[in-house]
Parts: structure tokens; sequence; C-alpha cells
């Protein structure tokens, strides 16, 4: 589980499955000792092996990845048939919009294969969203302010629960990803640099699921200038930066 929405030679890296889940999918036929061959594979790229079976990541994907996909693709063309002939929906996105569809950039080739390989799990899944998606317009339609503010309360909680369960019982606010080998010394090595510009780190580590994140390690601040100050020292030290 790891990539990000750019495609070509030009974007490939040497690290790139280092702390992102390999699943591998073994069916009945499969000899033991060949998955234990796959997984001591993977584990030697840097990556970190999950196995189950085809039908369980299958449906995982579609709803974690392959359902996103078909969403962002669904927001960004509706800006694009609602927008004016002067684009002032367009050019007033603001980072909240980006970054939910940054993946709408991926590959049409590629999310068209997914999209018909894997119809029957999409689709389940979809089910469910425009389950969510309809109660919402019923309850904003009808006032129902107690729901909506249910509504967002659970996911926040849910959604929140991500960054405690990969980075510690701190929960998120401000971060950055940085782009990095992961290798003795290279998280010491950030923090000794911020250390020493007085920027104080609120939160720190690995990302495991790359999919999409561009950058292994996940900083988090307590405030917004301290991210930004965070990002622009270490872009002047040759990091990778994206900033959330």
């Amino acid at each position: 589980m790891t990539g990000s929405e750019k495609t070509g030679f030009e974007n490939a890296t040497d690290h790139l499955f280092e702390n992102a889940y390999y699943i591998l999918t073994p069916t009945q036929d499969v000899p033991r000792k060949r998955v234990q061959e796959y997984y001591h594979l993977a584990a030697s790229l840097g990556a970190l092996p999950l196995v189950i079976s085809y039908q369980e990541h299958d449906y995982i994907t579609a709803a974690v990845s392959h359902l996103p996909h078909v969403i962002a693709a669904a927001l960004v063309n509706t800006v694009h048939n609602l927008d004016n002939n002067e684009e002032h929906m367009k050019l007033i996105a603001a980072g909240g919009f980006k970054d939910i569809t940054r993946i709408a950039s991926s590959s049409p080739e590629m999310w068209e294969q997914i999209c018909l390989s894997n119809h029957d799990n999409i689709a389940k899944v979809m089910d469910e969203f425009i389950r969510l998606i309809t109660a919402a317009r019923e309850q904003m339609c009808g006032g129902d302010g107690s729901s909506i503010h249910q509504m967002f309360e659970e996911s926040r909680d849910y959604r929140d629960s991500f960054s405690s369960a990969s980075l510690g019982a701190i929960k998120k606010s401000y971060r950055i990803y940085c782009d990095i080998i992961d290798e003795s010394g290279a998280i010491a090595t950030i923090a000794t640099t911020l250390a020493v510009n007085s920027i104080n780190i609120k939160n720190i580590g690995i990302v495991h699921n790359r999919e999409f994140e561009e950058g292994a390690l996940c900083i988090e601040f307590y405030d917004e200038a301290t991210s930004v100050r965070a990002a622009q020292l270490l872009r002047e030290h040759r990091y990778q930066v994206r900033e959330t």
C-alpha cells in the first residue's frame, strides 16, 4: 500500500516500500514455504508484510482506496460542471479541497481497470457511502442539526484514531510529511535540525501506510506558524516535504 498519484519513472524512489504495508494474498494451493519466502522478501525491502485472503484485500481496498478515488474524481467534476465562465470556484479552491482531491490526478487508465475489475466490492461500499451522503442531505434540508453534529463528531473521532494508532495517544493538529530513508539516525537528524532552530515538535512517527502519502515521516506541531516554519527549514536542508 504505497505510491502516489504521480506516474512515470521520473517519480520513482528507491525507498518506496519502506514502512509500507505489503499485502500478500495466497490461495490455499500456495505452499506455506512459498508464502514465507515472499514474506521475507517483502520484509527485506523494508516493507511491512501482511498476509490476508484476496477476498478481504479486494474488499478493504475498495473502501480505503478505490472508493476515495471515485469520490475525488466526482467531486472535482462537480466543481468543474458547476463553475462559472470565469472559473471562480477553481480560482479560490483552497488547501482543504486540494488535499482531499489530490488523488484525482491519478492515472485514468489504471483506475479504469481497477474499477472494472473490482466493481462488485466498490459498488458494495459505494452503496453505504450513498446512504450516508443521502442521509446528510436530508438532515441539512430538514434542519436536523443534532444529526449533522453527530455525523461530524463521529467522523472526527474515528479519523483522529488513525493518528493515535500510528503516532501515539496525542491527537494530531498541524502536521507535515517528510520523505526520508528509514535508516539509523534519520529521525534523530530531523529532530535535531528542528530543535537547534527552536522548533518544538508535538509528535513524530513513521507512516506505515504510504499509499498517496508523500513521505514516510509525519511530524506534528502545536500551531500553524511553527508547522510552516519547520517545512521551510527542512526544504532548505533538501528534504521533500508536503504540508497538510
